[in-house]
């Protein structure tokens, strides 16, 4: 039998069993195992507040107990708690580790989706004949995740996705939460309207405008109404209120279509001149060109996201004639988006650029009459030359003079 379909085999219309499971503290936990000193302390996983990164990105149950919570400053965390630990993070361990995880929900179902690199929805409709219940499967991860990787997992087992989510959120840490159909609305209903997926500051600043402060309330409210405030958005949240969720959990196996590749880069001051700002330009399209050829991808339009001082966001975009992955390319768009909407009396604290409408590398294309393909073909082989070398030797091997004498932020070796 094929691995793909070992576990498909659902008999009539029973509803699904959906388990979202979410590794609890997923930083600090890795952090703890690779250093168990850390369990006896308030600690917390933070970015570099040198290259304003100063932000707490996880905490442990002893620094939530004193206050501390996520994307706050390091200064906020540290007035709360003074005694807090301060851990850089390791960002390929965490990779490893969810790597790791996922290979062991695989083991259960084909049918795993990650929902980030910390959580993942398991279809287990299938698996029940092998392994028992959702409950029992969920027991059987969370006691194996533990006995096998040090970390801890708080499962939620519903009809779908939405509930299973929220499932996961309610009982913290290493613990499993059953919501069925016939006891939803008794333990949904009466939860802030906040704890539902997908709620954010704009809903529930509209929600708090309506007066609906719980899932049941959301529920019991006007459709019609809530597409008029929310649009789109207002008819699915309200279809999930009442438990309607029919998103399938996709396969481990399926191939993502990739609608995008792109780099950002948040600098260590404010940008001002041109000069820094070209520096910056060009190693964030360097990066970017880099990873569409190791996608096989070009791309048939540029975007650039630009965040001033007072952190507001603009974004422009602008089609291609003709697709590339080249850095040159994508820095002579990036520029002329920049120039088009940039005020130069405003500091610029980051940029992205980023390639859409992508396509195959390889995939047919017409020439314009004025395209330069000699210069075109001498610059992707050059560039290709570039990334083989730094595959071999790392990306600080090779970069650009003006990264190497910038203090913008920007770390020539690092991925």
């Amino acid at each position: 039998m094929s691995e793909n379909v070992l576990f498909r085999e659902v008999s009539g219309t029973a509803d699904r069993v959906i388990l979202h499971s979410d590794l609890n503290a997923f930083f600090a936990s890795v952090e703890t195992v690779l250093n168990p000193k850390l369990a006896t302390v308030p600690m917390a996983v933070c970015g570099e507040p040198e290259k304003r990164h100063g932000i707490i990105l996880a905490k442990n149950e002893l620094a939530k107990a004193s206050g501390v919570v996520t994307a706050e400053t390091i200064y906020a965390a540290k007035q709360k708690c003074p005694s807090l630990v301060l851990v850089r993070p390791h960002h390929d361990l965490y990779a490893r580790y969810s790597q790791e995880v996922n290979a062991i929900y695989r083991e259960y179902t084909d049918l795993v989706e990650p929902f980030g690199i910390d959580e993942s929805w398991l279809d287990v409709s299938g698996s029940q004949k092998l392994f028992g219940s959702g409950e029992t499967i969920a027991n059987t991860l969370r006691e194996r995740i533990r006995r096998e990787t040090g970390l801890t997992v708080s499962v939620g087992v519903s009809f779908n996705k939405t509930i299973a989510k929220l499932g996961s959120d309610l009982k913290k840490p290493d613990a499993v939460t059953v919501i069925d159909r016939a006891h939803f609305r008794e333990i949904v209903w009466p939860l802030p309207v906040g704890s539902l997926l997908y709620v954010g500051k704009s809903a529930l600043r509209v929600f708090g405008e309506m007066r609906i402060r719980t899932v049941g309330e959301l529920a019991q409210s006007s459709p019609d109404f809530l597409t008029y405030k929310l649009g789109k958005l207002g008819a699915q949240l309200h279809a999930y209120a009442n438990g309607q969720d029919d998103e399938p959990v996709h396969s481990a196996y399926d191939r993502r279509e990739v609608k995008s590749v792109g780099n950002g880069m948040t600098f260590s001051h404010d940008l001002y001149g041109m000069d820094e700002i070209s520096v910056g330009l060009d190693a964030i399209c360097d990066l970017a060109a880099a990873r569409m050829r190791a996608k096989g991808v070009k791309c048939t339009g540029v975007q650039l996201a630009i965040k001033d001082e007072n952190f507001v966001t603009a974004q422009r975009q602008k089609q291609l004639a003709v697709p590339t992955n080249l850095a040159r390319e994508l820095r002579e768009v990036s520029a002329s988006l920049l120039a088009s909407s940039w005020n130069p009396r405003l500091g610029i604290r980051s940029l992205t650029v980023t390639g859409i409408g992508l396509v195959p590398e390889d995939a047919a294309q017409q020439i314009g009459f004025f395209d330069d393909a000699a210069a075109n073909a001498r610059a992707d082989k050059r560039e290709r030359a570039v990334d083989a070398i730094r595959k071999k030797f790392g990306r600080g091997a090779i970069t650009s003079g003006g990264v190497l004498g910038s203090d913008i932020g920007i770390d020539a070796g690092d991925d």
